[in-house]
């Protein structure tokens, strides 16, 4: 089993930055996909990002590349995700995943074993 936490939304002016936390307690596995997700409200859930823990293979969404960048720290069992220039519609809760046996698309959101409770990123205008 693995837990997910995650921390560092708020309330951000357009143009700012934030940076989120997915603390992860249990063991992470090198096989391990760690992503991040984000859902606006009324939208449907949407890939942002993902990262393999082995080869720290990175991938993000096309209209997110340049603005968001994920990370992981094995020593520290969390994976990051730094926003800059964020926008309004970049407003959601946003979701830490791990998919425990990567074999489909990082974007796959079936594919992931376990989520976090999601943490609200609000950006004003």
């Amino acid at each position: 089993q693995v837990q997910l936490v995650e921390s560092g939304g708020g309330l951000v002016q357009s143009g700012g930055s934030l940076r989120l936390s997915c603390a992860a307690s249990g063991t992470i596995y090198s096989s391990y996909r760690m992503a991040w997700f984000r859902q606006a409200p009324g939208k449907e859930r949407e890939f942002v990002a993902s990262v393999t823990w082995r080869n720290n293979k990175k991938d993000y969404a096309d209209s997110l590349k340049g603005r968001f960048t994920i990370s992981r720290d094995a020593a520290e069992n969390t994976v990051l995700l730094q926003m800059n220039n964020l926008r309004p519609e970049d407003t959601a809760v946003y979701y830490c995943a791990a998919d425990v046996s990567p074999d489909s698309s990082p974007g796959a959101i079936s594919a992931y074993d376990f989520w976090g409770q999601g943490t609200q990123v609000t950006v004003a205008s």
